[in-house]
């Protein structure tokens, strides 16, 4: 096993102590005693667990370490981290005023990863080989669903995470519908059959 490949591991195995003090601290404020070193515990668990996906990256590249494996355990890391934080953050409240992420946006994430796995299947069983280009809103859908756990995570200001929730959702919905299409479009392919045409 590669280096960069132990260091995506590290970040699974950080997940659960992750949700563990997101658990903590949202008890805490239930409580009425919110406990903050736990908040910021924490935070400080999930930045560095979000910054070690560009460290293994880093290392794949600059000393060929990619691998198969890698290639697969990468991507599973880094939705495994960011589901736990949008769960565990509609679950557990964090502040005044249900200061959550709302679980109707938990749930949105939640099927729409589902539905995104059996399209994968689908194509798989069809043409046996997933060729995808990852599209523009897949990558704004990771980045407002980042920036709406940091909101409630830091809890800025006033507005109410619903807020950044919907932004989030919205890119959610449409890079589903990408997805969907892109599927569509794979399926519809028709296999090559080799043989003697002679």
């Amino acid at each position: 096993m590669t280096f960069a490949s132990k260091i995506t591991l590290g970040r699974i195995f950080l997940v659960p102590v992750f949700a563990v003090y997101v658990a903590r601290y949202g008890m805490s404020v239930a409580a009425g005693q919110p406990q903050e070193s736990l908040r910021w515990t924490a935070l400080g668990l999930f930045v560095f667990a979000s910054a070690t996906d560009g460290v293994d990256g880093y290392i794949a590249r600059r000393f060929n370490q990619k691998s198969k494996f890698g290639a697969f355990i990468d991507p599973l890391a880094d939705k495994f981290l960011l589901i736990t934080a949008i769960l565990f953050l509609s679950f557990f409240p964090w502040g005044d005023n249900d200061w959550r992420i709302p679980p109707w946006f938990a749930a949105l994430v939640i099927v729409r990863d589902i539905l995104i796995g059996i399209g994968i299947l689908l194509v798989k069983r069809s043409a046996r080989e997933v060729h995808y280009a990852p599209h523009w809103t897949g990558k704004v859908c990771t980045a407002t669903q980042m920036f709406a756990i940091g909101w409630v995570m830091l809890k800025v200001g006033n507005l109410p995470p619903v807020y950044p929730c919907l932004v989030a959702a919205v890119f959610t919905l449409w890079s589903a519908f990408n997805y969907y299409l892109e599927a569509a479009r794979q399926l519809r392919r028709q296999p090559v059959i080799e043989g003697n045409h002679g």
